[in-house]
């Protein structure tokens, strides 16, 4: 009796066994302690899988295909995206549809943008706003023709368009008389400028940014518990189910195995039904031949019950196996290259994209002795291309999300304008390159304040013809600004550039803006350059195009008196110029003010055009904006100045003794502006006499 029951327990333990064994852990279950790179992301961890990091380590909603350096790819709701960034911190995507990437047209696959909402969600109006696309539409459409563009279907041209935000419930565009439509969502700051710059290469743009999406991992809470036990966070792709994954196999999040290796558990089912066999042995020795025959059918029994356990049932539920990525092998397919289509030889708002290693090339590695500048947002090189073109390459300081939108700024303004008194843009690299790169014409003469009072100043005086002739020709570039609705927003004379003619060009447009023409101000916290923030900008955050005049104003009185903007080296109520000049034009004491070396006591004819520009200097510079011209305004007064001064024999003559009611600015009905905030000096305001330019 007691050799049986020892049968039983031997017999129960082997079944225990045999059924919690599995296979030996693989090598897959490994690596997820790793972060990979993918295309132009790096450091990547749990949830995401792909390059070197194995399927099983994470959900297969967030498995990414690495194509190459430049691209990364997630597909969701069968579609394909670019993934352009990742914040595994804020836990965001920013997407981008790959059949729409720098691409307006759809040969097929009409198809609304679709994600898997467990995952991956999106706000309409607060992230992004709706882009519709209507395919092979009607010529008799009632829509401007800013929002039309061409595609190629069935081999013939078609005329299509674009609606951005909610397609009215009696659209102007309907599928009636559209051959097919799809809805894709674009940031938000990319939907405001679609309404106000209406172009292809725009459209082209707003789809290649793309759009912001949150992410979530359902499985969050099962991942923290397996981390607080020291294992990696994983998944059983064929169970649907996360995983804990501890030494190369699968525990549980209480910290004990639930596997046990097949090897150990067959080699403890062979110690069992050895004891077993050896058992009945001894027992058929002591036994009757009756009682043997009964003991070997049972043990036969048993043993055929066994055999079958070991060799016909499925392998245990919990085994893991390979992920196959047979699904994604598509994906891959889908791209002809990976290379980076925003590099060698393509178009960025229709200027030309340089790989970040070109321009490395071409500054000697942004070597010190090249810089030409250094400003508030980036230091300026010196640059060689290959085509041989002599540039200024500007390097921003921080590639952040304010450095991205100053450098999509300025890239956007750039290209819009067309003034011989602007600099040009060349090129630049791509927003999602290793640093932020502007690429200029290089200008060789240095900025206005560099001759004024920088390190030009002991070069050469710059004389009163060429200073008006700066006046007029930034005044021309500055009113052509306003013209096309765009708002300067920093103008200095660290960013008016001179080449070797001493002619003009304006510099600079990262805190620009585009200013609506449907409205009077635009509500922004003030930006700019301590000495010419526009004071009414300064107090009531409103933006208008007489802040720029302000900051003209500024300048000219730096023209005439070759001091910096802000110096606290002056007597305290003079470090501010532009109320110094105020005080020194109302006193009668303009020769305080004028720079001695312009001969304004010797020369009647420069005594007498600079205290005209002093009076329109004073009119620019009053407080309330109403009070000030227009910038087209003093450009006409500057060029009637120098007009009637190239005709002065037949002019009347002015007197600097004149009494108060005898010039405009000095009427007693023109109150002067009230120390403006920048007058307020503390310890890190410093001289910009030393300032070199920012561009």
């Amino acid at each position: 009796m007691l050799l049986l029951l020892l049968l039983f327990i031997l017999s129960d333990v082997a079944v225990t066994l045999l059924s919690t064994a599995t296979p030996t852990p693989s090598p897959q279950l490994l690596n997820c302690s790793t972060t990979f790179d993918c295309g132009p992301l790096r450091n990547i961890s749990y949830p995401f899988t792909g390059g070197v990091r194995p399927s099983h380590c994470g959900p297969p909603e967030f498995h990414l295909v690495c194509l190459g350096d430049d691209l990364a790819q997630i597909t969701t709701g069968s579609m394909n995206y670019r993934v352009l960034e990742l914040d595994q911190i804020n836990q965001t995507l920013l997407l981008s549809r790959s059949d729409l990437y720098n691409n307006t047209c759809l040969s097929n696959n009409y198809f609304n943008t679709t994600l898997n909402s467990t995952f991956f969600r999106y706000e309409i109006g607060v992230d992004a706003e709706d882009l519709t696309l209507f395919y092979g539409c009607s010529t008799r459409m009632n829509i401007q023709p800013g929002n039309m563009f061409q595609c190629q279907i069935n081999g013939n041209s078609s005329i299509s368009y674009y609606l951005v935000g909610p397609v009215p419930s009696d659209p102007i565009l309907s599928v009636s008389k559209c051959n097919a439509s799809v809805r894709v969502p674009i940031l938000k700051s990319y939907a405001t400028l679609l309404t106000t710059n209406r172009s292809t290469i725009m459209l082209k743009e707003a789809l290649s940014e793309g759009f912001s999406v949150n992410y979530t991992d359902p499985y969050e809470e099962e991942c923290r518990k397996c981390q607080g036990i020291g294992g990696e966070c994983g998944f059983d792709s064929y169970q649907a189910s996360p995983i804990c994954i501890c030494d190369g196999g699968v525990c549980s999040v209480t910290g004990s195995k639930n596997q046990v290796s097949l090897g150990i558990g067959l080699a403890l089912a062979g110690a069992a039904f050895t004891g077993i066999l050896l058992g009945f042995w001894i027992f058929s020795m002591r036994s009757k031949r009756r009682r043997k025959r009964e003991a070997a059918t049972v043990a036969a029994s048993a043993v055929q019950s066994e055999c079958k356990g070991i060799s016909g049932g499925p392998p245990s539920s919990k085994t893991l196996l390979p992920v196959s990525t047979t699904s994604y092998s598509r994906t891959t397919l889908s791209y002809p290259s990976s290379n980076s289509d925003l590099e060698k030889g393509s178009t960025y708002f229709g200027v030309q994209v340089f790989s970040y290693e070109e321009l490395e090339e071409a500054t000697h590695n942004f070597d010190p002795a090249r810089e030409l500048g250094d400003g508030g947002f980036g230091t300026v090189y010196y640059g060689e291309l290959h085509d041989g073109r002599v540039v200024a390459v500007k390097r921003l300081y921080e590639n952040n999300m304010k450095r991205v939108e100053q450098f999509v700024n300025e890239v956007e303004i750039l290209t819009r304008l067309r003034h011989g008194n602007l600099v040009t843009l060349y090129g630049c690299t791509s927003r999602r390159s290793r640093e932020l790169l502007l690429v200029y014409e290089f200008i060789p003469n240095g900025t206005v304040a560099d001759h004024l009072h920088g390190k030009r100043e002991g070069a050469g005086l710059l004389p009163w013809p060429i200073r008006l002739n700066i006046a007029i020709e930034t005044a021309d570039a500055l009113s052509y600004l306003h013209e096309i609705d765009v708002i300067h927003r920093d103008v200095k004379t660290n960013n008016i550039l001179l080449d070797n003619d001493f002619r003009v060009k304006v510099a600079d447009f990262g805190l620009s803006r585009m200013f609506p023409n449907d409205v009077t101000h635009v509500s922004t916290a003030p930006q700019g350059t301590p000495g010419y923030v526009d004071p009414e900008y300064y107090q009531c955050f409103q933006l208008t195009d007489k802040s720029d005049v302000y900051s003209f104003g500024v300048v000219l009185c730096e023209l005439l008196s070759s001091k910096a903007a802000v110096d606290t080296n002056r007597h305290r109520q003079e470090i501010n110029l532009a109320n110094m000049a105020i005080n020194k034009i109302q006193n009668h004491a303009l020769e305080e003010l004028v720079d001695p070396c312009l001969g304004f006591e010797t020369d009647y004819s420069v005594k007498r055009m600079a205290t005209l520009v002093a009076e329109l200097a004073f009119r620019c510079l009053q407080q309330e904006r109403d009070l000030r011209p227009t910038m087209l305004e003093v450009l006409e007064a500057l060029r009637r100045i120098k007009n009637e001064e190239n005709n002065f024999q037949n002019s009347e003559v002015v007197e600097m003794d004149i009494q108060p009611d005898d010039a405009g600015f000095l009427k007693n009905n023109i109150v002067p502006p009230p120390l403006s905030p920048e007058s307020v000096v503390n310890d890190k305001f410093v001289s910009n006499s030393n300032t070199a330019s920012s561009f």
